[in-house]
Parts: C-alpha cells; structure tokens; sequence
C-alpha cells in the first residue's frame, strides 16, 4: 500500500476470476444493458460486452463500435464498472493499480478514471483519484463550490498505482506511491461508490480504441 497510516481493510477485488464479481460491481451507467455515458460529449455508450475479467485483470475495451444509447448514435463502445448499490464508503483509504492507455503523441489515450461518487451530484462529493485529461494524469474533487484539483505530477501510459487518502475535509492524492497533492472538500460525510471507466472523447486525449486494466482495488479504514 502506498498510502501512509495504520489500516483495516474493508473491500478489495484482485480481479483473478474469469468472470466479474456481481456481488461487487455493476456494468453501466445508472442502468443496466447498454447504457448512455456519464458525460453528454462523450463519444461511447457503455456496453456490458466491453467489460471482462481475465489474467488477472478487469479490462474495460474501448472498441470502435457503434451503438445507440441516450437517444443518439455514438461510434465507439466502452465498458465501465460501479459499486452502486452494492458498496459504498465513507472517510478512508482507496487504491487502485490501473495499466493506462498510450496514445500515438505519447499522452494517455481516451479518458481513463478511477473515481467514487455519491448519490445526489455535487452535493454528495465526487473524488477523481485518477483521470486522463487531455493526455494528462490528474486528481479532482468535485463539490457544491466546484472543482478543484492538478495534474502536478504527470505520468505517461503504463502500470501505476494511484491511492488517495480522505480524511476529514481534505482529500490527499498518491501516485506510485508519491503524494502528489490535496483537495479541499465541503465537509459532506455522505458515502460514496466506486467508479472504473475508459470514457472516450470529450475531455480525454487522442481518440484511440484502447483497452484499460486494472489490477486490483481496494479500500481500508483507519485501524
């Protein structure tokens, strides 16, 4: 663990199946099938089919495919995973370690994240331990007052681990086990799930079919 402190671990899927834990995780944004992305400008629907468990790994394929959802075409499909309904947390430690996409600039392709989210946005708080922005790595918080966040410690396509330790009103980020800052967030103590997404588009880097894997997550509370 690359997160400094005394912990007892709470969640952890090491993704050695051949299949994803449903006791676990869901497929799809707020809807089960084929489902519209988290963000409008996105360009993939989410699809069960882009989502699978294998060496080790949860991978979630981007694939230039098209699919309907949302009321309009989009050219790619993507997978994306969610504790919703199943698992929630509060105040904690949460790392994951996520292989990112390279791009032929060099950047991270497409628009990979790991994140948690409450139940009634921005009120609730969301937590972007790690998303490709443009390219970039970078960490967020989101809340009523906005966004605040960096991209400080930039890091290419590849194996990383990426850990973030929420802890009264501040969030604090780890990369490879280095911190790489801090969140201020508006006090709200409302328990969040987990997020795993490859997005494509809107925000994210080149526009690649990329596959996104993930090598475990977990979660722990202070001991």
């Amino acid at each position: 663990m690359g997160i400094p402190g005394d912990w007892t671990p709470v969640f952890d899927d090491e993704f050695n199946g051949d299949s994803l834990d449903s006791a676990n995780w869901n497929t799809g944004w707020h809807g089960s099938g084929v489902t519209a992305p988290v963000t409008a400008s996105e360009l993939a629907c989410y699809a069960p089919g882009q989502v699978s468990v294998g060496g080790g790994y949860l991978h979630l394929d981007a694939a230039l495919e098209n699919q309907e959802c949302g009321g309009r075409s989009r050219p790619y499909a993507s997978g994306l995973v969610d504790t919703d309904g199943l698992h929630e947390f509060g105040q904690g430690a949460f790392e994951a370690r996520i292989y990112l996409p390279a791009a032929p600039d060099g950047g991270v392709s497409d628009w990979p994240a790991f994140w948690t989210d409450g139940q009634t946005w921005p009120s609730d708080g969301e937590m972007d331990v790690m998303e490709s922005l443009s390219g970039e790595t970078c960490y967020h918080y989101h809340d009523s007052s906005g966004a605040d966040g960096g991209c400080s410690y930039t890091l290419g396509p590849g194996w990383h681990v990426f850990g973030a330790d929420w802890e009264g009103d501040t969030v604090t980020y780890y990369f490879d086990g280095r911190k790489v800052g801090s969140t201020p967030t508006d006090g709200s103590t409302a328990l969040q799930y987990l997020v795993l997404n490859n997005a494509v588009g809107a925000y994210g880097g080149q526009v690649e079919p990329a596959d996104m894997l993930v090598d475990y997550v977990r979660v722990w509370k202070r001991a």
